[in-house]
């Protein structure tokens, strides 16, 4: 019973830092929609942050954190504080320098992965080399968001939830100020939103470093890479990476297929799916975040009967939200569409197109 109220209480401060974060997201796609619509622009921004936030999906906020905050719980209840704190500092030091190596071989690498992800603007010189270009820009956006989900697992088993679930505030605002006071100094607008994506990363990891320090994880002293708990967080990473990876692979193909589809079809999936998302996020991802260590916890205990009760009790809370969320997008999909970005370059095609792709998306958000 604890243990339920404990994650009541901690989905509550993740729920609410995430109807702001939501709510200044809807604002950042008001004003993305507003000033490039759904075309070329667009398109190839969509593509090229999408690239970095598969990555970010699979082996950061999703599989990283997943993998962690279990070996982290074990050794801060089982093996004491000093040695969960060394384990923290050997899993920032290590996943630093791999981060590293991802970005810079993204970067290297970014022709060729437009090419595979978007074949579609092969047709097409000018999307093309603008979406080549967008995703040098983002890709280092994986080291800063990589490093933020790895400090969201240890401040999360620390009990401190408020931060990381403030951090994606910092991006909206990032992006927002990019459109406003950096795209109109560009020769290409959109670029502007890349560069303010970068300075979202930076403010989201800047964010947590002082609560980092403030619980006692000083990861700069006598910090070595390899720790025996990161075998185990990487054995655990692997079926959690599948498992994202088939969710995943579904957006991967519709951004492919959207690709080849006439311009702006992306951006109308991209739209659509940040509706699906709002619901997702503030409930099932609020409590998703807030329920793991509590089962972490039980589970480390060998309490097995707890870990089915706060399982059940997350579900049941879960499942009571989704389904009327689900109802509603889809039959107000059209009106909800037009309240919220029918203004400015987003014109009544495109809020009919959306609208299409939101009756699909929809349908799924119960799962």
């Amino acid at each position: 019973m604890y243990e339920n109220t404990r994650v009541t209480n901690a989905a509550g401060i993740v729920g609410s830092a995430t109807l702001l974060s939501r709510i200044f997201g809807f604002l950042r796609d008001v004003v993305i929609a507003g000033y490039f619509g759904a075309g070329l622009g667009s398109d190839a921004f969509f593509v090229a942050f999408r690239i970095p936030n598969l990555l970010r999906r699979l082996f950061a906020e999703g599989s990283l954190s997943i993998a962690f905050i279990p070996v982290f719980t074990e050794y801060l209840t089982n093996k004491g504080k000093d040695e969960a704190f060394k384990l923290a500092g050997s899993a920032i030091l290590l996943l630093s320098i791999v981060l590293t190596m991802l970005a810079l071989v993204g970067i290297l690498l970014s022709p060729l992965i437009v090419r595979i992800i978007a074949p579609g603007f092969a047709g097409s010189p000018e999307k093309l080399s603008l979406t080549i270009t967008l995703t040098r820009i983002m890709f280092p956006y994986i080291f800063f968001i990589g490093m933020v989900a790895l400090c969201m697992g240890i401040l999360n088993v620390l009990g401190h939830f408020a931060a990381p679930a403030f951090a994606p505030v910092f991006l909206n605002l990032a992006m927002i100020g990019g459109v406003f006071f950096i795209s109109p100094h560009l020769s290409e607008p959109i670029t502007g939103l890349a560069i303010g994506v970068i300075i979202g990363g930076v403010l989201q990891l800047l964010l947590q470093i002082p609560f980092i320090i403030r619980k006692g994880v000083f990861f700069w002293k006598k910090t070595r890479i390899y720790h025996a708990g990161l075998k185990k967080v990487g054995l655990l990473m692997l079926p959690t990476i599948f498992g994202a990876a088939v969710y995943q692979i579904n957006i991967l193909v519709g951004t492919l297929l959207a690709s080849l589809l006439p311009e702006g079809s992306v951006s109308y999936l991209y739209y659509a799916d940040r509706l699906v998302q709002f619901p997702l996020g503030i409930f099932a991802i609020a409590m998703a975040t807030a329920v793991l260590p509590s089962l972490s916890r039980q589970a480390a205990a060998e309490d097995f009967t707890g870990v089915r009760e706060t399982f059940a009790h997350a579900m049941n809370l879960v499942f009571f939200i989704t389904i009327p969320s689900m109802v509603g997008l889809i039959i107000l999909r059209e009106p909800i569409i037009s309240l919220l970005f029918k203004r400015g370059a987003f014109d009544a095609e495109t809020t009919q197109l959306t609208a299409v792709a939101l009756l699909y998306y929809g349908m799924g958000l119960w799962a």
